[in-house]
């Protein structure tokens, strides 16, 4: 008995410590510089694992892709380890901002909303979004949304692109990621998705029987990397780590190991 109340108790004190240590009651931690990063000699970056090419996995499951190549030279020009962090879509914020990560690397598009959270560095890859549907769907343009089902990535820049434009009889369903709304439309589950040209790129190569093909433009959509608001010196050393790999042509190699083309010019910063 004796055993069993001092486990209650202490079980108590764990929900009352855990209570106080609600997400908006985090204190936050101090700034991660680069001086302050170079001498703990690691660095956690926080990486998407279902968005290939940018973040996959390889044949051992471990994180690759454009965005991982791209971190793993950002932790060797600070001279020090690198952990790299799986992040989903609607995780990506929280991770940051509590603190499980110094910063993210994650196809992390550049808009007015995310930038009231957390600071952007200047683009480092840029992507297109589209609605895509088979080619026989009739859909040219917003208003042919009416009654569609229509699958998007919850909390991406094309869930946020397609509530702008879609009408209210649109019927939007959310995912978990792009790889499940990717197999919503390839399981017949939804008529159309909001997705990337790297989404399209897979599902012309691996079922191009569904002949599925871009209706319209969503959005133009910049990447950027992303800080807490305080981490002002590490934001500022990335811009000038990512003019650097542009100067070099290193941007453009890791770009064409991934997507097997040369890589456009990046899109200025976005301004809001």
């Amino acid at each position: 008995m004796t055993e069993r109340l001092t486990l209650t108790r202490r079980g108590v004190a764990a929900l009352a410590l855990g209570a106080a240590m609600l997400p908006g009651m985090i204190r936050p931690a101090a700034a991660a510089t680069p001086e302050e990063i170079k001498s703990r000699g690691r660095i956690m970056v926080g990486v998407l694992t279902d968005y290939p090419p940018f973040g996959g996995t390889d044949a051992n499951q471990n994180p690759a892709g454009y965005d991982v190549d791209v971190a793993n030279l950002l932790a060797k020009e600070l001279g020090v380890e690198l952990q790299l962090v799986p992040v989903t879509g609607p995780n990506r914020i929280p991770f940051l901002l509590t603190n499980k990560v110094d910063m993210l690397v994650a196809t992390f598009g550049i808009t007015e909303e995310r930038s009231k959270q957390v600071l952007f560095s200047n683009p480092y890859s840029a992507f297109t979004t589209y609605i895509l549907a088979p080619k026989s769907t009739p859909i040219k343009g917003p208003d042919d949304l009416k009654g569609v089902r229509v699958g998007v990535a919850r909390a991406s820049t094309q869930d946020s692109a397609l509530v702008a434009v879609a009408p209210k009889e649109t019927r939007i369903m959310r995912f978990d990621d792009d790889a499940t709304t990717t197999q919503s439309i390839i399981s017949g589950q939804v008529q159309a998705i909001g997705a990337s040209s790297t989404v399209l790129a897979q599902l012309t190569q691996n079922y191009a029987n569904l002949q599925i093909e871009p209706k319209f433009t969503l959005r133009a959509q910049a990447n950027g990397m992303a800080f807490r608001k305080q981490d002002t010196a590490l934001r500022d050393w990335s811009n000038t780590f990512i003019a650097k790999l542009v100067e070099s042509g290193e941007l453009n190699r890791i770009h064409e190991r991934w997507f097997k083309a040369k890589m456009d010019p990046l899109p200025p910063m976005p301004q809001f």
